[in-house]
């Protein structure tokens, strides 16, 4: 399902779209993250792979400072294997 998590500064809509994700993947689906920045989704990265780190989920970024032939790769699926981040 598509959903649209929308608040003020500190309402906690990070959290909510890690526990969903987290619910989602371990649940066997994707879930991709859409942000409005590049330097948030930078810092979603950091946050979303700190906290999943302990699990078998893989968590990738899309941006403009990736290079082209990463972005490809995790587009197509990493060659590190499955669950690395």
């Amino acid at each position: 399902m598509d959903r649209l998590v929308c608040g003020d500064v500190g309402y906690g809509k990070t959290e909510v779209a890690l526990r969903a994700a987290f619910k989602a993947v371990l649940d066997g689906k994707q879930a991709a993250i859409l942000v409005p920045t590049t330097v948030l989704a930078m810092q979603h990265h950091q946050t979303f792979s700190a906290r999943f780190a302990g699990f078998p989920v893989r968590v990738e970024m899309l941006c403009r400072f990736r290079p082209a032939a990463e972005q490809r790769q995790v587009i197509r699926g990493s060659p590190r294997g499955p669950w690395t981040s």
